[in-house]
């Protein structure tokens, strides 16, 4: 149970940053590049946005898939991907 904790403590740390929270809801309906993310969230600069994807991708929240001179970035955890589309903030 400790480590469950310990675990479910980490992931709530991950999601508790709105700019993260942006780039899951970003990633919602399909894989996007870094550029495109940038759109979704243009108040932080590319190397925070980059830092942000990196500790999600850590945590297994998202991958990244490399075509090209493109890396494209998708929601990897079925749970927070239902979480995202589920959400109703209405209630």
């Amino acid at each position: 149970m400790e480590e469950k904790a310990k675990e479910v403590a980490s992931l709530l740390k991950i999601l508790s940053n709105h700019h993260r929270l942006l780039i899951l809801c970003a990633l919602e309906d399909g894989e996007k590049t870094v550029g495109e993310l940038n759109l979704f969230i243009s108040k932080i600069g590319m190397s925070a946005l980059s830092q942000h994807l990196s500790s999600m991708k850590n945590f297994g929240l998202i991958d990244c898939d490399k075509r090209g001179q493109n890396v494209y970035y998708f929601i990897t955890d079925n749970k927070i991907l239902n979480v995202i589309q589920n959400w109703d903030a209405s209630t």
